[in-house]
């Protein structure tokens, strides 16, 4: 038991509080494989040049995070309709080997199964299997929400029509600063706008395994801590420097392990699917 839950259940004992509230949450974390990204030029990846002509394969991570009986899919890669294909926009070249859906059903999961679905941003290669979960309750930046709903970007609004399209039902909860998915503080979305007007990154706190913060967008791979390269798609170049300054600051305070969700060399700093994180 951390320090810091040790505080928490001595200071619970003394209100009186039952055993029961003392406990750790029962959580766990896995890490899903939704897609690759084959970049032809990183040149689009820093406005000051830093990596043009750089040719480089993106990962495209999601997370299935389970507390007690309720379970957080982090972010949805990309489309399902890409399986056994690739498609080629731009820079990008994009693929998919295996569905969420498929991933889950291998540890007994369907998508009625999914509580909420939490989106950093929206980004095609993070909300590509987004509506394959309706029932779901969508978790998204306000910001974010704002302008997917302005007109300007209908393509987007398409991808997320169980909870934005006109007269749609779904469950919306539009997050302004940091949120606390379930309630305990064990996994909480924290602002970290400027990539988007509304992203968001994800802190996870498993009781055996440590504090894990899954960046999002906010970087795509390591060099971009190291020298704060900014993509040129960036919706504020203000905002995602200080977003820079306070993930990095609130990572060494919390002794986080960093997973870059794009970055290929972080794919093992959580167990291969279908052994999961605790």
């Amino acid at each position: 038991m951390s320090p810091k839950s040790i505080l928490l259940a001595t200071l619970l004992a003394g209100l009186g509080m039952p055993a029961a509230a003392q406990t750790e949450p029962d959580i766990e974390m896995w890490r899903l494989d939704c897609g690759t990204i084959e970049l032809s030029d990183t040149a689009p990846f820093s406005d000051t040049h830093l990596y043009d002509g750089e040719t480089r394969t993106l990962a495209d991570s999601c997370y299935l995070i389970r507390n007690g009986d309720r379970y957080l899919l982090w972010d949805t890669g990309l489309p399902a309709a890409l399986k056994g294909a690739s498609t080629t926009q731009w820079v990008f070249t994009l693929s998919i080997d295996k569905t969420i859906a498929e991933q889950l059903a291998e540890i007994e999961l369907t998508p009625s199964d999914i509580t909420f679905v939490g989106i950093s941003h929206y980004h095609d290669d993070h909300i590509g299997q987004a509506a394959g979960f309706p029932d779901a309750e969508l978790l998204i930046g306000r910001g974010d929400a704002e302008a997917v709903a302005s007109g300007r970007m209908e393509a987007t609004r398409a991808q997320l029509a169980p909870w934005l399209a006109d007269g749609a039902s779904g469950k919306v909860t539009r997050i302004a600063a940091d949120h606390d998915v379930f309630g305990d503080g064990s996994v909480r979305m924290v602002a970290m706008h400027g990539h988007t007007p509304g992203h968001k990154s994800l802190v996870v706190e498993l009781p055996q395994s440590g504090t894990f913060m899954l960046t999002g967008d906010l970087y795509h791979f390591e060099e971009q801590i190291e020298n704060k390269g900014v993509p040129v798609f960036n919706t504020d170049r203000a905002d995602t420097l200080a977003s820079f300054h306070r993930f990095n600051q609130m990572a060494d305070n919390l002794d986080a392990t960093i997973v870059i969700q794009h970055d290929p060399r972080h794919l093992d700093r959580l167990p291969t699917f279908p052994k999961s994180a605790r």
